[in-house]
């Protein structure tokens, strides 16, 4: 894999004086830079926004998203959750701006998810879940929250997923698994091992597999039939899941307009058995 940071040492005497900036800050910045969004490097580097996407192209990069996965790719892996957190206390002030900043951030995870999407690949995912004999889900740690939410919506509409967490406690669940099953593996940096080596196994079995995941960097990519990005990145400690949740909610809202009637049926029969156990509190009449 490429030094993107040699190819800017090498490159920046003959840059411009406002791409020297950029580069300057990238290249003593090497931990927190890959993890700024445009213009949040922008305003660190004392340049615009459109300077920094140019600064990129000039590289040879398709944009800045290309040129961030290797600078990304360099450090995720290596950055423990400690020094994650150091980076979020030098980039966000602690001033009232600094939480609009945070808001600020995940909006532009979902521009960046809405700009690098594939749709036929999205189309591909959709259409395989329908007709998936079994759906599999495998998430973990932080990720296990998308796996939960992603589980119970298509456990609704299509009665035959499986949520796999661990794979000491749920291994048998794969017994059977083969070529008419879906495995949907859900990770981000710094990528959970055992979903890498479950995502890997379902592969090896025929499954078609499905990752939702970071970029096309991500360990999950080379045993995906169908990747799927959603930018994540945030210079915190946290993971920003707001684009992958979106992504998440598109996969559902599109696999639910495929199955309405069945979906009609069977909300009209839960909707008995919640009001049976009175799941939900009532308003009382004034």
């Amino acid at each position: 894999m490429e030094n993107v940071y040699q190819r800017i040492a090498a490159e920046i005497g003959d840059m411009s004086k406002s791409h020297v900036r950029i580069a300057t800050y990238i290249l003593e910045n090497q931990t927190t830079a890959p993890f700024l969004t445009v213009g949040k490097l922008a305003k660190m580097a004392g340049v615009g926004d459109a300077t920094v996407v140019r600064f990129a192209t000039a590289l040879g990069y398709s944009g800045y998203a290309e040129m961030q996965q290797y600078m990304q790719s360099s450090v995720q892996q290596q950055l423990t959750t400690t020094e994650r957190l150091r980076i979020s206390e030098e980039v966000y002030d602690r001033e009232s701006s600094g939480v609009y900043e945070v808001f600020q951030d995940d909006i532009s995870n979902i521009q960046a998810t809405m700009e690098k999407l594939d749709e036929q690949a999205f189309h591909q995912a959709v259409e395989s879940l329908l007709k998936a004999r079994k759906i599999y889900i495998i998430a973990n740690r932080s990720a296990a929250s998308l796996g939960v939410f992603l589980n119970y919506y298509l456990g609704i509409i299509l009665e035959n997923t499986a949520l796999i967490r661990s794979v000491e406690d749920s291994s048998e669940k794969l017994y059977d698994l083969g070529e008419q099953d879906v495995v949907l593996g859900i990770s981000f940096s710094r990528y959970t091992k055992s979903t890498i080596q479950m995502f890997t196994y379902a592969k090896e079995k025929n499954a078609r597999t499905i990752a939702i995941t970071d970029n096309l960097l991500s360990p999950l990519v080379p045993h995906a039939d169908i990747p799927l990005a959603a930018s994540s990145q945030m210079p915190s400690f946290i993971d920003s899941f707001v684009a992958p949740l979106s992504l998440i909610n598109a996969l559902i809202t599109f696999v639910g307009k495929e199955k309405q009637t069945d979906i009609h049926e069977r909300l009209d029969v839960l909707e008995g058995i919640w009001d049976h156990f009175d799941v939900f509190e009532k308003r009382k009449n004034q």
